[in-house]
């Protein structure tokens, strides 16, 4: 593929984006729009599919729509402070823990529920009880 420009659906095999996400990332901005054969048929440079990468990467790390904005755009600037990429970075690992946190104590709600509940064959259930009250009744 050196040089050569690929079909959307080539360019989804190699990069692992689909061609329904490759068509949104061009809908949204985040990725300038494809090249064009004289038939109208998206094209890709070997340009495009690393900036594909790039952007399946970022997702599969979990960084938002925003973020993967933000670090393409620093990753195309040469001229760019390796501590801009750093912040981005921390943040992101700040709300992932704070992400994190809040599924444990989710997990911890439903394990204590689970311990309540008899698991038997009365109808009687802490944990159908607690969602139907609502927070903070359990």
């Amino acid at each position: 593929m050196s040089g050569a420009s690929v079909t959307i659906g080539e360019a989804a095999r190699v990069t692992g984006v689909s061609a329904k996400m490759i068509r949104y990332y061009e809908e949204t901005g985040l990725l300038g729009p494809a090249g064009r054969t004289a038939a109208g048929y998206r094209v890709y440079s070997e340009g495009d599919l690393h900036a594909l990468r790039f952007v399946r990467r970022a997702r599969d790390l979990g960084f938002s729509m925003q973020e993967i904005a933000d670090l393409l755009a620093l990753w195309q600037d040469r001229s760019r402070a390796s501590a801009a990429v750093k912040a981005v970075a921390l943040d992101h690992v700040a709300d992932l823990r704070r992400r994190i946190g809040e599924l444990e104590a989710i997990a911890r709600t439903l394990e204590h529920l689970a311990e309540r509940c008899c698991g038997d064959e009365r109808p009687d259930c802490p944990i159908l009880d607690d969602l139907a009250g609502g927070p903070n009744t359990g």
